[in-house]
């Protein structure tokens, strides 16, 4: 199926143990298939949970009458794979610092 045009958001669950603890989403970007989210977002985990942790980012269509779609999704954590373990591992090593990387998406059906 085709999009022809898509009203954007990102969904961000802290997940500990594969439990969604927490969530945070994006503003929606209207009308767009090639969004761009500046946007940052907190969460506080203790460093004892870090390797039971963690985010599962979901790009979101936005449905004002029904449900909303996922496009697509990437989990960020220390069982991920190795692109996201490397950003995972870089987020930690610098606290407090914005750490910028592109993902595929990856349909989780």
């Amino acid at each position: 199926m085709a999009m022809l045009c898509a009203d954007p958001y990102v969904k961000i669950w802290l997940q500990r143990d594969g439990k969604k603890i927490e969530k945070r989403k994006s503003t929606i970007v209207e009308k767009s298939l090639n969004p761009v989210f500046n946007e940052t977002f907190l969460f506080c985990v203790p460093y004892e949970h870090i390797r039971q942790t963690s985010l599962a980012v979901s790009v979101m269509d936005y449905d004002r009458m029904g449900r909303n779609e996922r496009i697509g999704q990437v989990v960020l954590g220390a069982k991920s794979g190795p692109m996201e373990v490397k950003h995972w591992n870089e987020m930690f090593a610098k606290p407090r610092q914005e750490v910028i990387q592109w993902h595929i998406l990856k349909d989780f059906g």
